[in-house]
């Protein structure tokens, strides 16, 4: 195992506000990597100079990076530069990705379903977007993952607060019609997109606390949606990730109404993978235990 990859460095922790995701993230991969016989090093971009990684000879990166600094083409940048073959999506792929904006303006221009949605600033017309977006209301940063920032609004005299907040973390801010639906997810594993998993949170809220930090959020993996309505969701989520020039592997998220209805929201090209994560979940329904997961992305390491 240690001929077949080399000197491998588990990218985690960074500088995003997903750090503290990203640390066990990292951590429960370099375990997995490292239990199946592979020469695998813990690397924290925020603790050490990237060019370290040419300098000790390594030969692949393995991104557990979240969020800014790390999915957002930053860091696959400098893989490139320095000639290290890395996981997941390439520098396009994760920058545009990480742009909620831009992956809607994507994804309508292909004709693939995507809530409506406007962009805030300090000079918003709060009771304009209201009117055009209805009621409830989701706010969030335009570069932020793991629902940092996002406040779903359900008067309009909640929405410039929503924005005041948002806008700490970015200095773009978008904010997206609610769609009232099943929650599902999609991960996908080179050109295959793997078994939905549907999201039960508390109220329908599913933030930052109860995605990572909770065991109060169910998920149903087989989803419960019949053979042929999975598939042709899951087909949805794999020519929204070829569109966006995604690779190797990433999760799509999307809400299913009850008309039966998709809405793609957002693109993921560098998923969690801690024990609530749902890619680890959905792999292990399609016969992937976690440790062949992490070999499998590993093995897709790539340049250009």
């Amino acid at each position: 195992m240690k001929a077949r990859f080399g000197k491998v460095a588990v990218l985690f922790g960074g500088t995003s506000a997903e750090r503290e995701v990203s640390l066990m993230s990292g951590a429960a991969v370099l375990a997995a990597l490292q239990g199946a016989g592979v020469d695998a090093h813990a690397f924290d971009p925020a603790e050490r100079d990237l060019h370290a990684l040419k300098d000790e000879g390594f030969e692949r990166a393995f991104i557990a990076l979240h969020g800014r600094g790390g999915e957002d083409g930053t860091v696959q940048g400098a893989l490139e530069l320095m000639g290290i073959p890395y996981t997941g999506s390439g520098v396009m792929a994760s920058a545009l990705s990480m742009d909620k904006w831009r992956t809607k303006m994507v994804w309508l221009a292909c004709g693939l379903p995507t809530p409506r949605y406007a962009i805030l600033d300090a000079g918003t017309d709060w009771d304009a977007v209201v009117a055009e977006l209805g009621l409830p209301i989701y706010v969030k940063p335009v570069h932020e993952g793991s629902s940092m920032g996002a406040t779903k609004v359900v008067a309009a005299e909640q929405l410039q607060a929503a924005w005041e907040l948002a806008a700490r973390y970015d200095s773009l801010v978008i904010a997206e019609e609610f769609i009232e639906g099943q929650e599902l997810t999609a991960p996908f594993l080179e050109d295959q997109a793997l078994p939905l998993v549907r999201i039960v949170a508390p109220d329908g809220n599913y933030d930052y606390q109860h995605k990572y930090f909770t065991d109060d959020t169910r998920y149903d993996c087989p989803c419960g949606l019949p053979a042929g309505q999975e598939a042709e969701l899951r087909a949805l989520v794999m020519k929204s990730a070829r569109v966006l020039g995604c690779r190797g592997w990433g999760r799509g998220d999307l809400i299913l109404t009850v008309e039966g209805k998709p809405y793609l929201l957002e693109m993921n090209t560098s998923p969690g993978m801690t024990s609530h994560s749902l890619v680890p979940m959905s792999a292990r329904v399609a016969g992937l235990e976690f440790d062949a997961l992490c070999l499998k992305i590993l093995e897709g390491a790539r340049l250009g």
